[in-house]
């Protein structure tokens, strides 16, 4: 990947967006995902003013997308969505960060290693970054399904979905109502942490509360889970505190009925502002009939992706946890 390339791209999508932005008095994020289509669609669309369409006409040929990487469009995708999202003040407008979604698309590359074609689907797609930067890590056929209920960041997703050519079918819809969907080989998703607030919904799972509002993130757990195939793999990117919390006694029982818990990895804290904030990656395996628990679960906290050295200490030791798993899954 060139950096100078992303960052030339970048350069391009932010100034188009400001325009976008001024001209037609959106947000900068609803600019972005105009400016996204304009770009994948390779001219302005009909439906916006003509001096509007004339200005992006002069800004497309400046660039040609097809001069660019995969990883190379996410990057610029991802850099322009983070502008967009300094100002936002809604939580659901957060990203994950770069460093863990390649992370992750390593973990899942081993999790998932020797299958020649595979299900995906991440229940809280966002802006699309994690699912493609996992995607992107995937070496075979993958079939990919995303569900976001905020118009804006699934807008962003589906463009920026198109512009790095992976093809993902996306669900605009709260994510723990039911999909028109089978279950999938693996559920992955940087979960939204809080309240579910629609309590009619929640009744219809284990994990509700038996007073007040339920958790979001217990709820998605228990939804990833119902969308699984049996013995497939779910990654969730968790709050620390997902298994001390007041509803986590029945969040552990109903694991333990489940799914077999495969590893917990706990992110750096220089992460986050505040480590009461800090997360872990949290490893399933849904059970089946051939399924068994490893010997001994991945337990790691990982060091600052920032330090090369512990970093290659770290994934050398997973690196051969993965061997001795997948051995004794034989």
């Amino acid at each position: 990947m060139n950096q100078e390339k992303v960052e030339k791209l970048f350069t391009w999508i932010d100034g188009t967006a400001t325009i976008v932005e001024q001209d037609m008095n959106v947000t900068y994020l609803e600019a972005l995902a105009e400016t996204l289509d304009t770009l994948f669609n390779g001219q302005p669309f009909d439906d916006i003013e003509e001096s509007l369409q004339t200005k992006l006409t002069n800004e497309l040929v400046k660039v040609n997308r097809e001069d660019y990487e995969k990883e190379e469009i996410r990057k610029a995708v991802q850099l322009s969505i983070l502008k967009g999202m300094k100002g936002a003040t809604q939580q659901q407008h957060l990203i994950t960060p770069d460093s863990v979604a390649m992370f992750m698309g390593y973990v899942a590359s081993k999790l998932l290693e020797g299958s020649d074609a595979i299900k995906i689907f991440d229940p809280a797609a966002g802006t699309g970054n994690l699912m493609t930067s996992v995607m992107n890590q995937l070496d075979m056929e993958v079939a990919a399904f995303g569900s976001e209920v905020d118009q804006t960041l699934i807008q962003l997703a589906v463009a920026n979905a198109n512009l790095q050519k992976n093809e993902i079918e996306f669900f605009h819809q709260d994510s723990l109502r039911p999909f028109l969907m089978e279950p999938v080989d693996f559920v992955f998703s940087d979960l939204p942490v809080g309240y579910y607030p629609d309590e009619v919904q929640a009744a219809d799972y284990k994990l509700k509360a038996e007073q007040e509002h339920s958790y979001a993130h217990h709820l998605f757990i228990e939804q990833g889970l119902n969308y699984t195939k049996e013995g497939g793999y779910l990654m969730f990117i968790v709050p620390n505190f997902l298994f001390d919390s007041d509803q986590s006694q029945k969040l552990n029982e109903y694991l333990r009925e489940e799914a077999h818990i495969v590893g917990m990895l706990q992110l750096s804290d220089s992460l986050f502002k505040d480590e009461k904030h800090g997360k872990s990656i949290l490893i399933l395996q849904k059970k089946g009939k051939e399924t068994k628990p490893p010997k001994q679960a991945l337990l790691v906290k990982l060091p600052s992706f920032k330090n090369p050295n512990a970093m290659s200490d770290i994934l050398a030791q997973m690196n051969q946890w993965f061997e001795d798993y997948k051995t004794t899954k034989l």
